[in-house]
């Protein structure tokens, strides 16, 4: 790893994202009925609360002292608490399934991109969507591109498509992100 990343539109929050793969799994999970730039400054939160970003820490913690570590303003997420669970199912997941590496998600096997992207469908918190995104910021931003990555993200894995925050590298990209949403929700309404 590092990445470069400029999710979070706040230089310390995107260093712990493109240095640990754990925080970004956890930046995606928090993309939800929330700003993205705000969900991806999640896990910088988490980690200026427990001295360090650290998913075995994570998943021990007392799920009601965790939960209000989340929920204390600024929280984690408009629904803090509840996405406080989610972080820790997600943690345990990686360390149950994983060993605690969450790159191993992509990269243990040799796995194809539908195999990654069946693997991001089965982390708690990840739908079908949300997985195919997190395989196009893998592929687009992360170097990680085991065969079929783009074809298995969808529409998401397009070269040069502003869609989803697997696009966004830089302030004007996350405007044109926010525009083609704006303009996808209205065709949907109009129909």
């Amino acid at each position: 790893m590092p990445l470069t990343l400029c999710l979070a539109q706040e230089p310390a929050s995107d260093k712990l994202l493109g240095d640990d793969w754990f925080a970004l799994l956890t930046g995606m999970l928090l993309d939800q009925q929330y700003p993205m730039e705000h969900a991806f400054r999640g896990p910088r939160k988490i980690a200026d609360r427990m001295g360090g970003f650290d998913l075995r820490a994570i998943a021990a913690a007392d799920p009601a002292e965790f939960e209000q570590l989340c929920a204390t303003p600024p929280a984690i997420h408009r629904y803090g608490r509840s996405m406080a669970r989610r972080v820790q199912e997600l943690a345990r997941y990686v360390i149950d399934n994983y060993g605690g590496r969450a790159d191993d998600i992509w990269t243990e096997g040799d796995p194809d991109g539908r195999e990654v992207l069946r693997r991001l469908k089965a982390l708690p918190g990840y739908g079908d969507q949300k997985a195919r995104i997190f395989l196009a910021l893998l592929g687009k931003q992360g170097g990680v591109q085991p065969p079929g990555w783009r074809a298995a993200a969808g529409a998401y894995g397009d070269e040069g498509s502003r869609r989803s925050v697997a696009d966004v590298t830089d302030a004007e990209s996350l405007a044109q992100v926010r525009e083609f949403k704006k303009q996808a929700k209205a065709a949907a309404k109009a129909k």
